[in-house]
């Protein structure tokens, strides 16, 4: 299944991040760091890390890891994955967003470096990997990095860049052996120029894999979605392309970034952290969305707290504006 047993060690690839102005100060980076944080998670794994520009690696201090299949407390990834007799297979959404909120408050909790939210997230993110792969949901998007994030300290947008790197490299096997296809939406032309690479190198080589698509939503945000469509849209009507009286919903959604899927609009949004919106989350998509809000933090969101979110969605009726009920799904 989805496993990190087998880290590839990455490119020696100089990445530098361009710098935000932020009013709040930067964590210093014991804030974020802790010489011995990783010791306790990964004693058995090999100590890699995306090498960044020498002199931010310094500065920040950031930990050499791997990200491996521990979970705190030493509980292994490879968890029971048999669906629960609650929830019917003919029911389940076939795509799943998600908005990973809690990572920072969950190591601020715990007394831990911020690094150590953030890794734990990733590995609450695996655990719905091989859930979904199991279950046969077809597509999950999840919500990584907005566009507003970029007001967080230069030194936690650097860690982010550096995790989702090793992230990606130290997966690309189990990726290509389940056959899961690696779609990103959002502007990344503000990404360091060997991160856009690999991006587009992943995404070309799963084009053509079909078991579960993750759509990783990176620097993205809904009404910046909406308006590059409208300027797409609005360049083919000035080069006669289509003419002003055919625009209508469905040339707009072929537009918008999720049009990488077969599936665009999510049948469940799942938001953990006990937050109450949206957060300029697919905004066109999610219209006809089901929302499910939870309050465990990322880290702590498992199989029990999926299965409440699915059984809660195949309860619903889905009426899409029509007075008749329909099943949960189309």
């Amino acid at each position: 299944m989805f496993s990190l047993r087998f880290p590839i060690a990455l490119k020696n690839n100089l990445i530098t991040y361009p710098p935000k102005k932020t009013t709040k100060p930067a964590p210093s980076s014991h804030y974020l760091y802790s010489k011995n944080s990783q010791s306790h998670l990964f004693p058995s794994q090999p100590m890699i890390v995306t090498k960044c520009d020498t002199r931010a690696a310094v500065a920040n201090n950031i930990p050499k890891v791997a990200l491996g299949d521990e979970v705190e407390g030493g509980t292994s990834l490879d968890e029971d994955l048999t669906m629960p007799a609650e929830l019917k297979m003919e029911l389940m959404p076939k795509h799943v967003a998600v908005i990973m909120d809690g990572n920072r408050r969950w190591a601020e909790m715990r007394g831990l470096p911020l690094s150590e939210g953030y890794i734990a997230g990733i590995k609450s993110l695996k655990r719905m990997v091989k859930l979904c792969l199991s279950w046969e949901i077809k597509v999950l998007t999840i919500f990584m990095f907005s566009t507003d994030n970029w007001a967080r300290s230069k030194v936690v947008v650097e860690f982010f860049f550096s995790l989702l790197e090793r992230l990606v490299n130290s997966e690309i096997e189990a990726i290509m052996r389940e056959r899961i296809k690696l779609s990103m939406i959002g502007d990344s032309s503000k990404f360091p120029k060997p991160l856009q690479t690999m991006i587009t190198n992943v995404e070309e080589s799963t084009k053509n894999h079909s078991k579960l698509q993750i759509i990783a939503a990176i620097n993205y945000g809904g009404k910046h979605d909406v308006v590059q469509a409208c300027k797409s849209v609005t360049k083919k009507v000035q080069d006669g392309i289509i003419h002003l009286e055919d625009i209508n919903e469905n040339i707009v959604e072929k537009e918008l970034e999720t049009n990488c899927t077969e599936f665009p609009y999510p049948d469940l949004l799942i938001r953990t952290s006990g937050e109450l919106r949206v957060s300029n989350f697919l905004l066109w998509q999610l219209a006809y969305t089901e929302l499910y809000f939870n309050r465990q933090l990322w880290p702590d969101f498992g199989k029990s707290e999926f299965v409440e979110a699915l059984s809660s969605f195949q309860k619903r009726q889905r009426r899409y504006g029509g007075r008749h009920s329909s099943p949960s799904i189309q």
